[in-house]
């Protein structure tokens, strides 16, 4: 059988996969099983952070899986606490934080975190944005806002609001409300920035009455948009934040970080595998990658290097494409209808660039943060000789 053929035979459809093959990749670069290269503007849906086969993770995961892979959480895990200490450390916050294996679970713990933090004023309702992602969990589904993703998996918890934006958040604050929940960039709904001064506004809300704000920056997190947290960028400091996607380098590993320290006690929440040694040592080496990339202005240069090439092929192909979107190395091509982003992806991969849908007409990318000059100006150049085609 082919690999299609397996994969058609024994694996769940829920993937729509296309025929490439990937076996290996080095940084921006990724090669399918016939030896042809891609040009990797997706990064693995933002998780190769630091590229692929990056020597110091490499080398790491090569020593501890030498060592010991997992033990569990019944016993202390010094990579884990070093973890945690590093999160509190880069984010400038006084929190404590769980570990899990993905971004929903990290979503799931913060939600169980908020309900507890609730429980005794009877506040249990968390208010999201329509076009959010949260998960794929049934209740991170129904804390995303999008009513396609709530087909066939009905009935959902209670409890979830949605908000068209942070005005309407603001006014749908009621004596049921234990907090709000937000991308500080929409990823899977658009690649849209929040407005900063209504963040700003909503969060100084929150506090004030002592509800809480979660970030999930599973996506624009770890660096991804110039800083540790966008919500950095923000400068807002949320209750409870969120991460995964690049956490770990292509090593899954979620977590859920609160200054609410407190609020769990043993047996309110667990994971066998989350936050095992392999999973966070992974993360510690990725963390110490991308914070050197950042003290060294190389991320700054890469952001500011991809956004000019993003605005000139937008100003290149007018009849393509209406507009740029998104914050850091979180972007997206605005294509002037579907159909229109449908061929432009199709002939990207075509010419060997790898990049992904986002919303309705965004054509979203991801690079890895230690991509090169070079690999940026090549993949750019791959798509411009896409759009010309069309």
């Amino acid at each position: 059988m082919t690999l299609k053929e397996l994969d058609d035979a024994y694996v769940l459809h829920t993937y729509a996969r296309g025929e490439i093959a990937l076996s290996r990749g080095q940084n921006a670069r990724v090669f399918d099983e016939s030896g042809g290269d891609y040009i990797d503007f997706a990064s693995g849906i933002g998780v190769n952070s630091i590229g692929h086969n990056n020597d110091r993770l490499v080398a790491a995961i090569a020593d501890q899986a030498a060592k010991i892979l997992h033990g569990s959480n019944l016993y202390l895990n010094r990579n884990q606490a070093l973890l945690a200490e590093k999160l509190a450390r880069l984010s400038g916050m006084d929190t404590r934080a769980f570990f899990a294996n993905s971004g929903a679970e990290a979503n799931e713990c913060a939600i169980k975190i908020a309900r507890k933090y609730g429980e005794k004023r009877g506040r249990f309702k968390i208010i999201t944005l329509k076009n959010s992602f949260h998960g794929r969990t049934i209740a991170t589904l129904k804390a995303t806002g999008q009513d396609k993703f709530h087909e066939h998996f009905a009935p959902f918890p209670d409890g979830f609001v949605y908000a068209s934006d942070l005005d309407e958040a603001a006014k749908l604050i009621d004596k049921q409300t234990i907090g709000v929940m937000v991308e500080i960039v929409q990823g899977e709904g658009g690649v849209v920035p929040l407005e900063s001064d209504k963040l700003r506004a909503l969060a100084k809300r929150l506090k004030k009455d002592k509800l809480l704000l979660i970030a999930d920056e599973i996506q624009c997190g770890i660096y991804r948009c110039g800083e540790f947290l966008a919500s950095q960028i923000y400068g807002v400091q949320p209750d409870i934040f969120t991460l995964a996607k690049g956490l770990g380098g292509g090593v899954p590993i979620g977590a859920a970080a609160t200054t609410l320290k407190e609020v769990f006690s043993h047996g309110d929440h667990g994971s066998t595998f989350g936050g095992n040694f392999l999973a966070t040592r992974a993360a510690l080496t990725t963390l110490e990658i991308l914070e050197e990339l950042r003290e060294s202005g190389e991320l700054a240069r890469t952001i500011d290097y991809f956004a000019d090439r993003c605005r000139a092929v937008a100003l290149n192909f007018p009849r393509l494409f209406t507009g740029v979107a998104g914050l850091g190395l979180m972007k997206a091509l605005i294509a002037k209808d579907a159909q229109t982003r449908a061929a432009i992806m199709a002939a990207a991969c075509e010419n060997r660039l790898l990049v992904l849908r986002a919303g309705e007409t965004h054509i979203r990318m991801l690079p890895p943060l230690t991509i090169g000059k070079e690999e940026i100006g090549e993949g750019f150049a791959r798509l411009e000789t896409a759009c010309r085609r069309l």
